[in-house]
C-alpha cells in the first residue's frame, strides 16, 4: 500500500523523492518543495498533503481519518490515514490538489522547466 501511494505521488510530473529528516518520512517534492510526506506506521499509511485552508477545516469536518498536518503547519497541511474510510480517489485528489497548490507557488521559470 506504502508503495502504491508513493508511486501515485511520483507519477505527478517533476516529482521527485527525498529523505531531507532521515529515512522517514518519504518526501515528494516539484520543483525544491514539498508536496506529500508519507509514513507508515502500524500498518497504516499516513499522507500529509498541503491544503487550502478552507478545504483542509472542511476535509477535517468531514472525515475523522483527516487530521491537522503532524509537525507542520496545520493552518495549510492534513495528514491523511489510509486506512479505508476515505475512497482510494479521494485521496488521489487531495495528492492531485497538494500537487496543485505548490507548482502554482513556483516561479514561471521553474514551472516551465516542470512541463
Amino acid at each position: 500500500m506504502f508503495e502504491e501511494w508513493a508511486s501515485y505521488c511520483l507519477s505527478r510530473k517533476g516529482a521527485v523523492k527525498d529523505y531531507p529528516f532521515g529515512l522517514d518520512p518519504l518526501v515528494m517534492k516539484v520543483g525544491g518543495k514539498m508536496f506529500a510526506l508519507l509514513s507508515e506506521a502500524g500498518g497504516q499509511v499516513h499522507i500529509s498533503l498541503k491544503c487550502e485552508p478552507e478545504m483542509a477545516e472542511l476535509l477535517r469536518s468531514q472525515h475523522e481519518a483527516v487530521v491537522p498536518g503532524y509537525h507542520l503547519n496545520k493552518r495549510h497541511w492534513n495528514t491523511v490515514t489510509v486506512n479505508g474510510s476515505l475512497p482510494e480517489e479521494e485521496v488521489r485528489w487531495m495528492i492531485d490538489h497538494s500537487y496543485a497548490l505548490v507548482v502554482k507557488s513556483l516561479t514561471k521559470a521553474v514551472r516551465e522547466s516542470i512541463g
